[in-house]
């Protein structure tokens, strides 16, 4: 099973409802929400109210990806607000190995899926203890604060062996891509073994939403991680 994500830090903000509810049509099942801070990284995009707002607009499931300084004071806002995964950075943590676990469990205990991101500079070494407390691994593949990028092709060779890191533990991981995913990027990191793939531009900033998603699966299906 793979999952299309659109982020809506490419949708028009002034028709945000009508925006979710446009990529819900084109056959997605995942919402990818980037919360921006301005200090961990250099941009500000929504809060949890933007969260709460479009909750009870959309039966997506809210990936809540949190790009900000100290998320451990604000994860039980995001989850009341209506995160149905949240998904912390590793280098939030600034090396603290006991918050982060108590971070990762913490969100566990709130029934909440479980997500750990790594920027571009972040080795993939550094998340292996973690991988059996989480659902899921966020590689990004861009650096993080602002949607538009182009992918960063060096990026992609850290999902493949997360892919067999958890297939080796026995775990059954999902590993999401974001960053410059598009009909002519996508394939690469399927073929690396990531099934979460977070598309902004390529869905929202198309006149054709239901096309180009299906495109995206399609190039999906032809390309599976093959070990």
């Amino acid at each position: 099973m793979f999952y299309i994500a659109p982020s809506i830090l490419a949708a028009d903000i002034s028709r945000l409802g009508e925006e979710v509810a446009k990529v819900e049509n084109a056959g997605v099942s995942y919402l990818h929400i980037d919360i921006m801070d301005g200090n961990f990284v250099p941009n500000i995009s929504f809060g949890p109210s933007v969260v709460s707002t479009l909750r009870p607009l959309s039966k997506l499931l809210f990936d809540v990806h949190l790009m900000i300084t100290s998320p451990w004071k604000h994860i039980d806002t995001f989850i009341n607000a209506g995160a149905d995964s949240i998904t912390v950075h590793y280098e939030a943590f600034n090396g603290d190995e006991e918050m982060l676990l108590d971070v990762l469990r913490s969100i566990r205990e709130r029934k909440c899926g479980v997500g750990l991101a790594i920027s571009p500079k972040t080795s993939y070494e550094c998340i292996l203890p973690y991988l059996s407390l989480v659902d899921m691994v966020l590689v990004m593949t861009v650096e993080p604060g602002f949607g538009g990028q182009s992918l960063i092709p060096a990026t992609i060779d850290k999902v493949a062996p997360l892919r067999r890191a958890a297939l080796s533990a026995g775990l059954n991981l999902r590993i999401e891509v974001d960053g410059g995913i598009n009909e002519d990027t996508i394939w690469r990191a399927s073929a690396a073994g990531a099934d979460v793939f977070v598309a902004g531009s390529a869905i929202f900033r198309t006149q054709r939403p239901k096309a180009v998603v299906s495109t995206l699966k399609t190039k999906v299906k032809e390309h599976p991680f093959i070990g």
